[in-house]
């Protein structure tokens, strides 16, 4: 059975209601919202990084898949399907999806600020001060902040090297260093990037859909299926 490899981004969890990290609107539009994803924002201010994930994680709860991430889920009955998501979101896993490796983290989950091994789902929806790991240290947001390491990376990587196909949704390609994982697809395999915006550069090896998440995948779907 061929390998198909998704390479997801923001773009396709907007369609679902979730807005991109740089569209969050509302009271946060007075942040930066760098400054609410970093380990120096964390050791000033931890509830308001809290209150800013804990807003983010209800959003996540009121939304649901949609079309593009159900079509990726069907594609496993015709093919070994494994994601790499840049997304917080668990929208991959229920639409049914199997095999999804976070390179950036899982907004439902919450891990020791002690002990990064330790890992833990967040029961409910909000995360406080006060909740803590088996070691009686704070739990933090389980989430790749700008300036740290993105442990899953390498593991991201080998799994582009393997890729027959290879479908870029929902990303610009802007950030990095998870953006650097279309380097890695063997240049024998089928590759699409599906974006409405046409503003990435892309090598010539990529066939370019210029079209949203849902209308793309099911363009793609049709493509190699029907």
């Amino acid at each position: 059975m061929k390998r198909l490899v998704i390479f997801s981004g923001a773009g396709i969890s907007k369609e679902s209601g979730i807005p991109t990290f740089r569209d969050i609107d509302g009271l946060w539009n007075k942040y930066d919202f760098t400054e609410l994803a970093t380990f120096n924002a964390w050791k000033k201010n931890p509830e308001l990084v809290l209150d800013f994930y804990n807003f983010r994680r209800r959003n996540v709860l009121e939304s649901n898949p949609n079309k593009a991430h159900s079509l990726i889920k069907e594609f496993e009955n015709y093919y070994e399907v494994k994601i790499i998501t840049q997304n917080v979101d668990d929208l991959h896993e229920r639409a049914g999806s199997k095999d999804i490796l976070h390179l950036h983290g899982e907004i439902r989950k919450a891990r020791s600020t002690a002990d990064d091994s330790y890992i833990t789902d967040i029961k409910g929806i909000e995360l406080n001060i006060g909740d803590m790991c088996p070691k009686g240290s704070q739990l933090r947001p389980h989430i790749v902040w700008f300036g740290e390491s993105v442990p899953n990376l390498p593991k991201a990587i080998e799994i582009a090297k393997t890729a027959d196909i290879f479908i870029v949704i929902g990303t610009g390609l802007q950030v990095y260093p998870a953006a650097n994982l279309i380097n890695y697809v063997p240049s024998k395999a089928k590759k699409y990037i599906i974006d409405p915006s046409q503003n990435i550069n892309i090598n010539d090896d990529f066939i370019y859909i210029l079209d949203t998440a849902t209308n793309g995948m099911n363009q793609i779907y049709n493509e190699l299926i029907r």
